[in-house]
């Protein structure tokens, strides 16, 4: 009997072969205790080197990998974008292109973990169709990787806003909106997004980052930006009506 979660059919998972990337990341850890199976396998750059071409080509023919969720990522903290370029390119520019080259050459669905940060940060409610403009070097090398990512048509872009939780900062900045939410929330519904295609912004409801870490720890300090106002809040309408 097919299993249904949520009014979806779980068998349309279990019979593909999936992999993922990324398997020592917060985000992986919170995933894998959600989403997992016998079909499901989560890779750390022992089994999968995003830089070696050839390994990510022979792997995705040699297990049969139908989707490819790729989440390995330099991200934090932010300043190693700023003072080591080279391996925010190649981590997360280069080794995306090697992962979309080599599911093109075995058409393998790829589902590509992104940011809000890929958003000028200015007026905010920003649409999967508005335009881009990162607000850091993390910002750009994400980007970097979309541009390669958007060229193959069987593929999945989210762009996330989310962290671990408890928030593990002292500080929260309350002149910033945005539309955090926990990876562990994040985890329960990433099922619903697996066989989608094109670009989704993915978030919780949009608030200051102040207002969303008080609502988890009551002590928590406010911090402003540079004393400017930004906005890197996200229309996450496509993404509600999705997981509704």
């Amino acid at each position: 009997m097919t299993k249904v979660v949520n009014g979806f059919h779980m068998s349309t998972l279990s019979e593909k072969k999936i992999a993922i990337t990324g398997k020592t990341s917060r985000v992986a850890k919170t995933l894998k205790k959600f989403f997992f199976g016998n079909n499901i396998i989560y890779l750390d750059r022992k089994d999968f080197n995003i830089l070696d071409f050839n390994q990510i080509n022979n792997f995705l023919k040699r297990k049969k990998i139908k989707i490819l969720v790729h989440m390995a990522a330099l991200s934090r903290p932010m300043k190693t974008h700023e003072k080591n370029i080279n391996k925010s390119i190649e981590v997360n520019i280069i080794g995306t292109a090697n992962i979309v080259r080599a599911c093109k050459n075995n058409n393998v669905k790829l589902i590509f973990f992104s940011t809000n940060y890929v958003y000028p940060g200015t007026k905010g409610h920003y649409n999967e169709n508005d335009h881009l403009s990162p607000i850091n070097n993390y910002g750009w090398s994400k980007l970097g990787g979309e541009s390669a990512v958007q060229m193959y048509k069987n593929s999945l872009i989210l762009r996330l806003c989310m962290t671990e939780k408890p928030f593990i900062h002292k500080y929260a900045f309350s002149n910033v909106n945005t539309n955090f939410m926990f990876h562990e929330d994040f985890a329960k519904i990433f099922y619903k997004l697996i066989n989608k295609k094109g670009i989704i912004n993915v978030g919780g409801r949009r608030q200051t980052v102040f207002n969303f870490a008080k609502s988890e720890n009551k002590n928590i300090k406010k911090k402003t930006s540079n004393g400017l106002f930004l906005d890197q809040s996200m229309n996450i309408k496509k993404f509600e009506n999705i997981i509704s």
